[in-house]
């Protein structure tokens, strides 16, 4: 950002949105909220605000599991398959390829012992 301060990741902005939420059910008034919330994070009362509304609005949020960088080579005409349904499906290749692998390793076939 402009101002030299970042962004929070998504696992971070959950956590602060989940403890809103529990400053907000022990019936503390959304502006008490963030002030608590600045303090025990650093960050703005604009921003804790924020996270207090969120929580306010939608409740817990879930903290989204830690991710990786995996290379692997494919062929290349896979990669343009790939690439073509990720952007027909307004999704991301990560995605794309997450929920296949996920759905190929529930299906067993990832449980052969290799020889």
């Amino acid at each position: 950002m402009a101002d030299g301060r970042a962004r929070v990741d998504a696992g971070e902005y959950a956590r602060r949105v989940n403890a809103a939420v529990e400053l907000l059910e022990s019936g503390m008034p959304v502006a008490d909220a963030a002030r608590v919330l600045a303090e025990r994070f650093g960050c703005s009362v604009r921003q804790a605000r924020r996270y207090a509304e969120r929580a306010a609005s939608v409740g817990r949020s879930t903290i989204p599991e830690a991710t990786t960088v995996f290379t692997v080579k494919l062929p290349a005409a896979l990669v343009a398959r790939v690439r073509q349904r990720a952007s027909e499906s307004g999704s991301t290749i990560s995605a794309l390829v997450t929920q296949a692998l996920t759905e190929f390793l529930a299906r067993g076939h990832g449980k052969r012992p290799r020889r």
